[in-house]
């Protein structure tokens, strides 16, 4: 393994779409292009899927030196109400391209820190959402919590609303790594909110684990699995702590390079950790995720409607996903668009009645076609094509995984491929053959993190 780790640990993307957002066609992509996508996709899928919802909430109290999420540092709770104006402005301005009412399948709230806004002022923006739309049959909403701040109160107004999903940010328990990321988190913190919410009702419970922080050892990390394991979470996610310090606003300095395990040590610390959740019950999804038998995720899997987005895995697939907020992301299936990167910037062009994107991309139909593909081995794990979905590289493709498969990475057969279980924590790799615009223009400066 370590001599395949040397071999396939380079900087690579998550696929949370294709293509991934350094590769957009900016210089085409127009706001007009972008509603007249979000119209068509609308009209197209409505009445039968409905829509999905990502509420972009970016304010934190303190930051946490691993997170590279967009967000703003404040302990002003002023900041609360003029913000969640301006995400019921641009809801509104979305639902004048609508031509009947939005049916709501999914809507997930994250951050930043969700719960840093109060049970009220949460509750009055998502009234002035659920007024405008109705709500499917079985919706899946659910939000990111805090355990150091999510309150009993939090819980049950976002479970009277219908939130029956809630993801609790561990990371780890070693106050070594705690220290060096800036979290401080006592694990009572966490089992209270868990314990919370299973009292409440919550039917998904999920805590997020994450390898490869500075300091971490597979002593700590074993011992952060059997915690976490004595509250038994539906779901776990077990991200690759992704390193990328260059990128602006990030934060990520906290630490010395030096202090990270290594591209072998990090890998150990998944597969040992992989190990360790499936002897306990869990089952591993796509490439990041494990879930109990009876969690909805599994059910997507086998029943073979896993779906990854900017929101990560879902068991619930619409081709509309509205994101509101600042920096949050939509997909209309044929188009990206992403708002501004400030809070001061969003607030004002809301205010003047324009939806806030400032760039996007418009997918051609070979885009259509490597997302097909991307999306199958991200969710499946396996991908096949014909004459109709082929593409112009596959021959140069077909060597690449050749090779992949003489490493027992994958298996090919007549036009698919399947990931191996030793592959599966290559599947970024896999991925990346896929990746025509990557494939066509290498980046000159590193703009992702390492795939292991």
């Amino acid at each position: 393994m370590n001599s395949l780790v040397d071999k396939y640990n380079i900087p690579g993307p998550r696929y949370t779409s294709y293509p991934t957002v350094p590769y957009w066609n900016e210089a085409d992509f127009t706001p007009q292009l972008w509603k007249n996508s979000v119209m068509k996709s609308f009209s197209e899928s409505n009445s039968e899927e409905g829509i999905s919802i990502y509420i972009h909430l970016p304010f934190c109290e303190a930051l946490c030196t691993f997170c590279a999420c967009h967000k703003r540092i404040t302990k002003q709770h002023s900041v609360e109400i003029p913000y969640l104006e301006s995400v019921l402005k641009e809801w509104k301005l979305y639902l004048e391209l609508f031509n009947e009412k939005p049916k709501l399948k999914e809507l997930h709230l994250g951050g930043g820190t969700p719960t840093f806004f109060s049970p009220e002022n949460l509750k009055t923006m998502l009234t002035g959402i659920f007024d405008t739309v109705r709500i499917a049959d079985e919706p899946e909403f659910s939000f990111e919590g805090h355990p150091n701040n999510t309150t009993k109160q939090h819980l049950q107004t976002l479970f009277d609303l219908g939130f029956t999903r809630v993801s609790f940010g561990v990371q780890d328990y070693d106050p070594k790594v705690q220290k060096a990321i800036n979290r401080i988190q006592p694990f009572e913190n966490v089992k209270n909110v868990t314990e919370w919410a299973r009292e409440i009702g919550y039917k998904g419970i999920s805590h997020d684990l994450v390898f490869g922080l500075p300091h971490q050892t597979w002593e700590a990390t074993e011992y952060t699995i059997r915690k976490t394991l004595e509250l038994k979470p539906d779901r776990l996610a077990f991200y690759s702590y992704a390193h990328v310090p260059w990128v602006k606003g990030v934060g990520q300095r906290g630490f010395d390079e030096n202090d990270l395990p290594s591209g072998d040590e990090k890998r150990r610390l998944y597969e040992d950790g992989k190990k360790l959740l499936e002897e306990l019950g869990y089952i591993e999804i796509g490439m990041d995720h494990f879930a109990l038998e009876h969690d909805d995720l599994y059910q997507s899997l086998i029943q073979k409607k896993l779906h990854r987005n900017f929101m990560g895995y879902t068991s619930s697939k619409t081709q509309l996903m509205v994101g509101l907020g600042m920096s949050a992301i939509s997909d209309s299936w044929y188009a990206f668009a992403q708002n501004v990167k400030t809070v001061e910037e969003y607030q004002k062009i809301v205010g003047e009645g324009e939806i806030p994107v400032f760039r996007g991309h418009i997918l051609d139909a070979e885009d259509l076609n490597i997302r097909k593909h991307i999306l199958n081995l991200m969710c499946q794990l396996e991908t096949s094509w014909d004459l109709q979905n082929a593409f112009p590289e596959i021959e140069d493709a077909l060597e690449k995984l050749k090779e992949m498969e003489s490493d027992g990475l994958v298996k090919i057969s007549d036009n698919q491929i399947k990931i191996t279980e030793k592959g599966r924590a290559f599947t970024r790799n896999v991925a990346m053959v896929f990746d025509l615009r990557m494939m066509r223009n290498k980046p000159e400066t590193r703009i992702f993190s390492m795939t292991i």
